[in-house]
C-alpha cells in the first residue's frame, strides 16, 4: 500500500466543526489506476478518521489526467478505473467522498463521461457528470469525452448543506444552476497551469461565487504530466468572492476548510503565479516577476517526469556555456546532487574559460564530473565519413562547397558519449540542453544538442534564460553556484571559427541578437503577428540599438525561412515542461514549410494566377 508522507498532510487540524470539508490536493500519475486508487483512500481514511463531513478530489483523479489517446487504444482502463471505485466505495463510512472517475456512455462510439462519483456508507450514492468539454482544449478530451445532458444531476446534500456541482470548466455553463437553490458550489478541476493564467481563472471563480452568492470550493490536481503542468493552489472563496483559503503551488497537499463559516487558511502564493494575461500589452525583458514561477514549474517537471517514468539519475554534457549550467543546476535542484553527473567534452575550438567554467559549476554544486576530449572520436567519424563522401560523389554532382559536417559531427559525439553512459549505468537519462530560442529557428543538432530523453528549458527563451540563472544565484540556498563569466559570456556552440574573427563562431552572428529573436517568438505567440504586422511595430531593441529597415527585414525573413525548415527538427524533440504557454506545443504539417508569412494584395495574387496562363 501506498504511505501518505506527513508533509501531505501538514495541514495543521483544527476542528472546525459541522460542515468541515477536506481539500485532497492529488498528484496522480496518469493511467496508473492501481496507485491513484489507493492514494485516494489513503485521504479518505484520513479524512474519516479526523471526522470531516466531506473530502473533495480533482477531476479524474483515478485515471490521472490527460491520458490521451491511451483510453482510446486501451479502453480496460476506463473498466477497470470503475472496478476501483466500485471497490473504494464499499470502503466509506459517514464521511462523504467526492471522486474524480471515468465513466463509460455505453454508447457505439466508446465515449466517456468526465464523472464524480459521491461515495459514502459503503456505496456509490451518485454521479455528477461533466456538462462542458472545451473542444478546443489543448488536450483533445473531446476525442474521448461527451459532454453530460444539462439536466443530469448536479446538486448533493451532505449533513444538511446542499452542494452544487461543477466538474472542470463547467464554471462556463452560464445557465449551469437555473431554477436551483444550493448553499455552497464545488469546483472538481484538472486544470493545466501556464504563464499568467492563474489569477484570470480565480477572477472568473470569484465572480461565480459572488453570481450565486455561495461559497466555492476549488479543487485542482497538481504535479506535472509531461510537458503538461498542473499548479494545484485548490481554493475556497467566501459568497462575496473573497478567498479565505487556498493550498499551496507546486505541492501535494491535504487542506481543511469549513466554508460555512470562512474558515480556512491562506498559504503564500508563489511570486510570477498573480501576474494577469492583460500585462501581455508589450514586450518586456524584465523577467525578475516571473522567476520564482518559472523555476517551480521547471522543477516540478523534472521531478515528475523521472519520478513518473522510474529514472532517478541525470548526465548531460556541460559546455561552460548557460543552456547546460541552467539545466545543470535546475537537475540537481529537482533529483539531488548525487543524481546528476556533469561531462565536459572539449574539442580543440573548446577555450579554457568554457573548460574551467563547466568544472567550477559542478564543484559549486557537488555533482559528478569529468572530462570527456572528443577529438579521438571526432577524427574517427570524420575520416569514416569522408571516405563514404567520396564514393557518393563519384554518383552525385551536388556535394556543398561549405559544409557544417564537422559541427554535427561534434555535437554528435558528445551526444554518443551521453547515451553511452546511459546505457551504461541504471535508471539514467541523457538531458537535451536546447533552449526555445535556439529551437525555433533550428540552430540544434538533431542525434546531437538536441538528442535526450529530456529537454528541461525547450520552452524558456534565451534572455529569459539569463534572467533565471541571475535569479537562481540570488535566491537558492547556495549563492552564486553559477560562475559570473558564464553569465557575461555571448552564447556560442564552439563548433566552428567565424572567418571575419578568427575566433569561435558567436550564436547571434549566424542568427540575430536574442533580444530582437526573442520578441519575435513573443509576438508570435502572444499577439499571433504577421511579418508585416512585426516588419511595421517598433521592437524593444530598436529603442537602444540602431536598426536599419533593410537589417531589420533581414532578420525577420532569417526567423521565419530557418523556422520554417526547422519544423522537422520541433518534431522530434524530446518531451519538455511547458513554461509560458501552450504555444510552442503548436501543431503545424511539417510539409508546410513554404507557408508566405507575408501577407499579399489581390493585385499579386491576380498577377501570379494570370502567369499560368
Amino acid at each position: 500500500m501506498i504511505d501518505i508522507a506527513k508533509e501531505e498532510l501538514k495541514e495543521e487540524f483544527s476542528d472546525y466543526g459541522s460542515g468541515s470539508v477536506g481539500l485532497a490536493q492529488i498528484n496522480a500519475i496518469a493511467g496508473d489506476i492501481e496507485y491513484n486508487s489507493k492514494k485516494v483512500l489513503k485521504y479518505i481514511i484520513h479524512a474519516q478518521n479526523i471526522g470531516l463531513d466531506l473530502v473533495i478530489f480533482p477531476e479524474l483523479a483515478l485515471t490521472g489526467y490527460p491520458v490521451g489517446d491511451a483510453i482510446l487504444r486501451y479502453p480496460l482502463l476506463a473498466d477497470t478505473n470503475m472496478k476501483w471505485l466500485n471497490e473504494i466505495a464499499k470502503l466509506t463510512t459517514k464521511t462523504i467522498a467526492l471522486i474524480g472517475f471515468l465513466e463509460p456512455a455505453n454508447d457505439k462510439n466508446n465515449k466517456f463521461y468526465s464523472s464524480v462519483a459521491v461515495l459514502g456508507e459503503g456505496k456509490v450514492l451518485n454521479i455528477i457528470r461533466k456538462s462542458f468539454v472545451d473542444k478546443n482544449y489543448e488536450f483533445n478530451d473531446c476525442k474521448y469525452i461527451i459532454s453530460s445532458d444539462n439536466s443530469d444531476i448536479s446538486t448533493i446534500n451532505v449533513n444538511g448543506i446542499k452542494y452544487a456541482m461543477l466538474v472542470g470548466e463547467d464554471y462556463s455553463c452560464e445557465n449551469k444552476f437555473s431554477g436551483q437553490n444550493f448553499d455552497i458550489i464545488i469546483n472538481c478541476s484538472a486544470s493545466v497551469t501556464y504563464t499568467k493564467k492563474e489569477q484570470c481563472k480565480f477572477d472568473r471563480l470569484s465572480a461565480l461565487s459572488q453570481k450565486y452568492s455561495a461559497p466555492l470550493i476549488y479543487v485542482n490536481q497538481v504535479g506535472a504530466v509531461d510537458n503538461a503542468s498542473f499548479a494545484g493552489l485548490s481554493a475556497v472563496f467566501d459568497k462575496e468572492g473573497k478567498l479565505f483559503a487556498r493550498a499551496r503551488a507546486f505541492d501535494e497537499q491535504f487542506l481543511i476548510v469549513n466554508p460555512s463559516k470562512n474558515l480556512g487558511r491562506i498559504y503564500p502564493l508563489i511570486r510570477g503565479l498573480e501576474l494577469m494575461s492583460e500585462d501581455d500589452d508589450k514586450f518586456s525583458l524584465d523577467y525578475d516577476s516571473d522567476m520564482e514561477r518559472t523555476y517551480n514549474i521547471l522543477i516540478q517537471g523534472i521531478k515528475d517526469y523521472f519520478g513518473k517514468t522510474g529514472f532517478k539519475r541525470a548526465v548531460l554534457g556541460l559546455s561552460g556555456g548557460l543552456d547546460s549550467t541552467v539545466c545543470a543546476v535546475l537537475l540537481t535542484d529537482a533529483l539531488g546532487k548525487e543524481n546528476v553527473f556533469g561531462i565536459s567534452m572539449p574539442s580543440k575550438i573548446t577555450s579554457d574559460t568554457s573548460k574551467n567554467d563547466a568544472q567550477m559549476l559542478a564543484q559549486n554544486l557537488g555533482i559528478g564530473f569529468t572530462q570527456a576530449p572528443i577529438k579521438e572520436m571526432f577524427d574517427t567519424t570524420n575520416n569514416c565519413l569522408q571516405k563514404l563522401f567520396a564514393d557518393v560523389e563519384q554518383n552525385w554532382d551536388c556535394r556543398y562547397k561549405k559544409s557544417f559536417t564537422p559541427d554535427n559531427i561534434q555535437a554528435r559525439s558528445r551526444a554518443m558519449f551521453l547515451w553511452g553512459v546511459s546505457n551504461e549505468f541504471d535508471s539514467c537519462l541523457p538531458i537535451a540542453t536546447s533552449d526555445k530560442s535556439e529551437a525555433y529557428m533550428g540552430y540544434a543538432t538533431i542525434n546531437g544538442d538536441m538528442s535526450g530523453g529530456f529537454a528541461p528549458i525547450a520552452d524558456v527563451t534565451k534572455t529569459k534564460l539569463f534572467a533565471l540563472a541571475r535569479w537562481m544565484n540570488e535566491n537558492r540556498p547556495q549563492k552564486n553556484a553559477i560562475p559570473q563569466s558564464v553569465i557575461e559570456k555571448r552564447p556560442g556552440a564552439e563548433l566552428a571559427i567565424n572567418p571575419e574573427t578568427g575566433k569561435p563562431l558567436i550564436a547571434e552572428d549566424a542568427l540575430m541578437p536574442y533580444e530582437f529573436l526573442d520578441e519575435v517568438i513573443w509576438r508570435i505567440e502572444n499577439k499571433h503577428q504577421s511579418y508585416d504586422d512585426m516588419l511595421n511595430s517598433e521592437f524593444l531593441y530598436e529603442k537602444s540599438h540602431k536598426v536599419t529597415p533593410e537589417q531589420k527585414q533581414q532578420w525577420l525573413e532569417k526567423f521565419y525561412r530557418r523556422m520554417a525548415t526547422a519544423l522537422y527538427k520541433k518534431s522530434i524533440m524530446p518531451p519538455y515542461v511547458i513554461v509560458d504557454s501552450p504555444s510552442y506545443n503548436f501543431s503545424q504539417p511539417i510539409t508546410s514549410g513554404r507557408i508566405n508569412y507575408k501577407s499579399e494584395s489581390e493585385e499579386i495574387i491576380r498577377a501570379k494566377l494570370q502567369r499560368i496562363f
